[in-house]
């Protein structure tokens, strides 16, 4: 993180007596992949506009556990997650935001039956609800103003969790023209990293899923192609290369749309 972005630790907070109002969790890829770490970047100068009161767990923090469980690893998985939920429960974290949907729905919906009971939103979600309450003020002369914009739902957030609007809601906000693709909300592809498919080869057949999603993403002539989850972002990403059109189109985060849109 530069120096003037303001991201306090959950132990600083406790050191001075103080309980932030989230726990912002930043991720594996938030935190070692240097695309995804544009990504926290964006999120944070949004929660400082904000003036949320937030905090990180910084070196405390480990993997979910989701790339163990969804790979058969239960075992591996509930290490990771009890000890997370030692942690999160000392601190008595109550919400949690997040900008990664599989750590999203890890959080949300396997870690209570482990003890880890916790009010957790998708980064989307929190930054809607930021704008709906006055907190957070969109500029709809911004510079993406008309951009012709699509937008992929990732899986864990979409299918997996029903959120589909909050997304939408803030592309819409800053005044784009939202073109959704012919394979939208519940029919939507998967980009092809879920399911600890991100970090292996795909198996052998006519086209990587990836390619075929970014093809879906090239038939709604948009510049800029939106996700929520920084394995889309990856996909898409090497889809776009695939397709030798990075100068024609940008796979972008929505946090980053938005810290764009407002110059921050």
């Amino acid at each position: 993180m530069s120096e003037q972005l303001k991201v306090p630790t959950m132990a600083e907070c406790m050191a001075e007596g103080k309980q932030p109002e989230i726990l912002f969790w930043v991720g594996s890829a938030g935190s070692y992949d240097d695309r995804a770490k544009k990504i926290t970047k964006a999120f944070v100068k949004i929660l400082n506009k904000a003036n949320v009161d937030f905090a990180v767990l910084g070196t405390e923090e480990s993997c979910t556990g989701d790339v163990a469980k969804r790979a058969g690893n239960e075992f591996l998985f509930q290490m990771q997650a009890v000890t997370n939920i030692e942690i999160l429960n000392g601190y008595q974290v109550k919400r949690i935001v997040t900008a990664c949907p599989h750590s999203y729905n890890t959080l949300k919906n396997e870690y209570p039956e482990l003890g880890g009971q916790y009010y957790v939103q998708h980064h989307t979600q929190f930054i809607d609800e930021l704008i709906k309450t006055g907190r957070l003020k969109i500029e709809k002369n911004s510079n993406l103003n008309g951009k012709r914009i699509t937008f992929h739902d990732p899986c864990y957030l979409g299918r997996g969790n029903n959120v589909y609007e909050s997304p939408r809601a803030l592309l819409k906000n800053l005044g784009v023209e939202l073109v959704e693709m012919k394979r939208n909300q519940k029919t939507a592809l998967c980009c092809g990293a879920g399911g600890a498919q991100m970090f292996k080869e795909p198996e052998k057949g006519d086209k990587d899923i990836n390619v075929l999603r970014t093809e879906d993403a090239l038939e709604t002539q948009a510049t800029i192609i939106a996700t929520g989850c920084p394995y889309c972002n990856t996909m898409l990403t090497d889809g776009i290369k695939t397709k030798e059109k990075e100068a024609d189109v940008a796979v972008m985060d929505i946090a980053e749309l938005i810290a764009s849109a407002q110059d921050l």
